[in-house]
Order: structure tokens, then sequence, then C-alpha cells
């Protein structure tokens, strides 16, 4: 009985971890404004040409 509480235990901890993880991504990703964002793609769009 000791035991299934543990892994039960276990599993809400990493439940909890992955949400954290999760909610900072989406907090940096929405940290960025639309030119910033437009930006971005622009360059990323440039450097795949450019390694083709």
């Amino acid at each position: 009985m000791k035991l299934w509480k543990i892994i039960g235990l276990a599993g809400v901890v990493g439940v909890v971890a992955t949400g954290v993880v999760i909610a900072r991504a989406e907090r940096r990703r929405r940290a960025y404004t639309p030119d910033e964002i437009r930006d971005r793609l622009h360059e990323r769009y440039a450097d795949s040409l450019d390694q083709s």
C-alpha cells in the first residue's frame, strides 16, 4: 500500500513539473512583440535559404 502512495506522489510531482515548464515557455513566447516575431521569422527564413 505504501508503494502505491509513493508512485502516486511521483506522478503528481511529474505533472506539476510539466506544467511549470509549459508555463515558463508560454510566458517567454508571449514576451515578444509582433515586430520581434516577424524579424525572427525573417532571419530564420534567410538562414534556411543560405543553408540550402
